[in-house]
């Protein structure tokens, strides 16, 4: 992670080209209060941008070359727009700028090249959705180097398909959305069908914490595709469109259609659907209680009906629940790694911390990350000079 990504992107920018950027582009990681692999089911997400940010600072060039000096990985690369993007044997910090130019290109803009820093204070690989924030930042960036008109819809939709066409992973449009979409202090209820967006105001006196497991995980090297393929397979035996349009009265009067592995998948995701929407109103109403004991049964359902938790997320959770102060935690993300999110009394947080954070070690032999989730803004893109 970078210090400060703010001020160390634009100061490595002069460093490293000897000019200032034209632009300064970023875009927010996410923590997702609940609603997890429900945005690729047409369901319901209720995620909150965080305070933590990927920055891009660009400058244009005047041929086809992109240059990029990424501070997390502490490495130069370039590459050339008329040349293969997809080239494996590119650097792995190109992979995301690389991705949205070549679906730029795909799409008929002329582009040139350019010089880029990329610095980022979002953790790697936790459940942040550091990668989409790379997406986005970078279509903000371009689109104001380009002049590319872009409504922030079609920003987070673009950043879904360089995962599908570039990156080669079939994710669901929640962690563009809202990167692009974030307000400060509220989580964002996201229809995933229709892209329709509500601010959800997170009540005083509570914080959300993300408990990171230090396990990382990689997407591309799990079974998420695979879970994703049972939930179409679940959607297709039913008769639906997706699994967003069955209730668990619906599944239950026709579970005998489904093999037990596909019922467990569809359980998950069409409860989930309804913990989401219940969240929303236990939110809206102030009962905590409620909204600890959704969590606390979102994460159940994860590790034993979806089966993408891991024993360091369970103890993680198990942790959380168990501490004083904390209304509920469960694990999110895709899953197989990463962190846990936990709702705790703001006056509890100090010991929370301390006493997860060594209970954790204890039991795992690695150490916690823990901290609190600011809801953020969404993306945005300045231009410097």
């Amino acid at each position: 992670m970078t210090l400060n990504p703010e001020i160390a992107v634009p100061d490595a920018f002069e460093q490293v080209y000897g000019r200032p950027p034209e632009v300064v582009a970023r875009a927010p990681g996410r923590v997702n209060i609940i609603g997890e692999h429900t945005d690729y089911n047409d369901g319901f997400v209720l995620p909150a941008a965080l305070d933590k940010a990927v920055y891009i600072a660009g400058a244009l060039r005047d041929d086809l070359i992109v240059n990029v000096h990424s501070l997390d990985y502490s490495s130069d690369a370039s590459f050339r727009l008329d040349n293969n993007l997809r080239d494996q044997d590119e650097h792995e910090s190109t992979l995301y700028p690389r991705g949205v130019l070549w679906l730029l290109q795909a799409q008929n803009y002329t582009l040139r090249g350019m010089d880029l820093v990329i610095g980022s204070d979002v953790p790697v690989g936790a459940g942040l959705s550091s990668s989409a924030a790379t997406e986005v930042a970078m279509f903000e960036l371009a689109s104001a180097l380009f002049h590319i008109a872009l409504l922030p819809e079609q920003k987070a939709l673009l950043g879904v398909q360089v995962e599908h066409q570039f990156v080669g992973v079939r994710t669901g449009v929640m962690d563009q959305m809202i990167s692009v979409m974030g307000q400060k202090d509220h989580a964002i209820l996201i229809d995933c069908r229709s892209l329709e967006t509500t601010p959800v105001p997170i009540p005083t006196g509570v914080s959300l914490l993300t408990l990171d497991t230090g396990k990382r995980r990689e997407l591309t090297n799990t079974e998420y595709g695979k879970r994703r393929e049972q939930c179409e397979e679940a959607a297709r035996l039913l008769g639906v469109e997706a699994l967003r349009d069955v209730t668990p009265e619906q599944l239950a009067a026709n579970v005998d259609k489904l093999p037990e592995v596909i019922e467990r998948r569809a359980a998950h995701v069409v409860n989930e659907n309804v913990r989401t929407l219940a969240v929303v109103d236990a939110l809206n109403a102030g009962d905590l209680e409620t909204v600890g004991r959704l969590l606390n049964e979102g994460h159940a359902s994860l590790r034993d009906l979806f089966e993408i938790s891991i024993p360091e997320l369970d103890i993680m959770a198990d942790l959380a629940q168990r501490a004083e102060g904390c209304y509920g935690a469960r694990m999110m993300g895709g899953g197989f790694g990463g962190a846990v999110i936990a709702l705790v009394q703001d006056e509890a947080v100090e010991q929370f911390t301390a006493s997860v954070e060594e209970a954790y070690n204890a039991a795992t032999h690695l150490k916690a990350y823990i901290y609190v989730a600011h809801p953020g803004p969404g993306s945005s893109a300045e231009r410097v000079s």
